[in-house]
C-alpha cells in the first residue's frame, strides 16, 4: 500500500503523522511510505531518519496526497487538502468532523474517502485507545496554562495555585472525570491545589476518588455545577462524548456568576466545547476576556510537546494503522470493531458521526 505523510499544514500544528519508529514498522511490512520534506522537522525528526529507515522524500504535500492510498495525518485537513485526496482513499487523523463545516463533509462523501477517526477508536474495554495519551499529555499540562493565567501580569486574579502558609489555595474546579480530568486533578493536586471534579457517572467519580484520594468528588447535576464555579478559581472543561460535539454544560449566566478574573480553560473546545462563551484560540494568541473572565481555548493543546506526542502516538496507533495496511479497509473495518467504530465515512456515507447541532 502507498502511505502518505505530509506535513501538518494547520497553525501550530506542529506534530507529525508518524514517527520514523511507526514509519519503519510499515516499510519493513512491505508498505511504501511517502513522507514531505521537514514534515517531521518539529518534532525533531529529520528527512534523513525517515530516509534511513526506507521512506521516500516528497518536496510537496500535493504530491505526497496524490501518491497515497492511506493518509496519515494529526489534524482534520484543510479545505485544499480535501480537494487533493484520491477518490476511495483512506484518511486518518484526529478529524473530529462532529465540529467541521458541512462542505468538508460534502466532498468527503463525494470523493468516497474512508475517513478513520483516531479520537474513537476504542479499546476492549470500551476506553479511547489513541486518544488517551493525548488526553493524559493536556490534562498534565492545564496546571501549568491554570498558573500562568492566574498571574496579575497575565489578566488573572493574582493567585498562587498552591497558596502559601496562612494563605489558602486556588480552587480548581474540574469538569470530567475521564482522562483528561484525571490527568488535570493529578497535576493541579500536585501543584497544590484545591480539587473538585464533577462528573455525572458514578463509576468514573469512584475511580478518581480510589486514585486521587484528596479530589473532592460530586455529582454533575446542573445545581452542583452552578454551585461549584461560583467559588471556582479555574474552571477545567473536560467533557468528551465520543464522536458527538462535546454538551454546553455551562452557560453564559453561570460564567457571569463567576468571581472576576477567574480562569476557564476549555479543553473540550475540540469537540465544539462544554462552555457557552467558549471560542477556539490559539497558541500564540491563547486567551479572551468575556464576561470578566480569562478563557484558555486552545484545540491542538499537544502539539507545543510535539516530540513527545508523536513518540507517544505512535505507542498507542500503530497497532491500528499496521491492521489496515496490511489487511486493507475493508477487512480491517469487518474483523476489528475498534477500527470500525471510528469510521467517520465510508463509501459515500457518513458512519458513527453525529453532526453539529443534531
Amino acid at each position: 500500500m502507498y502511505i502518505g505523510i505530509p506535513k501538518e499544514s494547520r497553525p501550530f500544528e506542529y506534530r507529525v503523522g508518524l514517527s520514523p519508529a511507526g514509519v519503519e514498522i510499515l516499510a519493513q511490512a512491505g508498505h511504501q511510505v511517502f513522507i514531505e520534506h521537514e514534515a517531521g522537522k518539529s518534532a525533531g525528526f529529520s528527512d534523513q531518519e525517515y530516509e534511513r529507515i526506507g521512506a521516500r522524500i516528497a518536496f510537496s504535500a500535493e504530491e505526497v496526497f496524490g501518491r497515497a492510498d492511506f493518509l496519515l495525518k494529526i489534524a482534520r485537513p484543510v479545505p485544499q487538502e480535501l480537494e487533493w485526496l484520491n477518490e476511495g482513499a483512506i484518511l486518518a487523523g484526529f478529524l473530529h468532523l462532529a465540529s467541521s463545516s458541512q462542505d468538508q463533509i460534502d466532498l468527503l462523501l463525494e470523493k468516497k474517502i474512508t475517513a478513520l477517526a483516531y479520537e474513537q477508536i476504542k479499546d476492549a474495554v470500551g476506553g479511547l485507545a489513541v486518544l488517551r495519551p493525548f488526553s493524559m499529555i493536556c490534562g498534565s499540562m492545564v496546571s501549568q496554562f491554570a498558573a500562568r493565567f492566574l498571574q496579575t501580569n497575565r489578566g488573572g486574579k493574582g493567585i498562587l495555585l498552591s497558596g502559601v502558609p496562612g494563605v489558602p489555595p486556588a480552587e480548581v474546579v474540574i469538569l470530567g472525570a475521564g482522562e483528561v480530568g484525571t490527568s488535570a486533578a493529578r497535576a493541579m493536586l500536585g501543584a497544590g491545589a484545591h480539587v473538585t471534579v464533577l462528573d455525572n457517572n458514578m463509576a468514573a467519580l469512584e475511580k478518581i476518588s480510589e486514585r486521587l484520594q484528596h479530589v473532592v468528588t460530586m455529582f454533575a447535576t446542573p445545581r452542583n455545577i452552578e454551585r461549584a464555579i461560583r467559588y471556582a478559581d479555574v474552571l477545567v472543561g473536560a467533557v468528551l462524548v465520543s464522536g458527538q460535539r462535546a454538551p454546553v454544560l455551562v452557560t453564559r449566566e453561570m460564567v457571569r456568576a463567576m468571581k472576576p478574573r477567574s480562569v476557564i480553560i476549555d479543553v473540550s473546545i475540540d469537540q465544539g466545547g462544554c462552555v457557552e462563551t467558549s471560542r477556539p484560540t490559539t497558541h500564540d494568541n491563547p486567551i479572551f476576556i468575556e464576561e470578566n473572565i480569562v478563557h484558555y481555548c486552545v484545540p491542538n493543546i499537544p502539539s507545543v510537546v510535539a516530540r513527545t506526542a508523536s513518540h507517544v502516538f505512535v505507542n498507542s496507533a500503530i497497532p491500528f494503522i499496521a491492521e489496515i495496511a496490511n489487511r486493507g479497509i475493508e477487512t480491517a473495518i469487518k474483523q476489528n470493531t475498534a477500527i470500525e467504530a471510528a469510521i467517520n465515512a465510508h463509501q459515500g456515507k457518513l458512519v458513527h458521526l453525529v453532526r453539529l447541532g443534531a
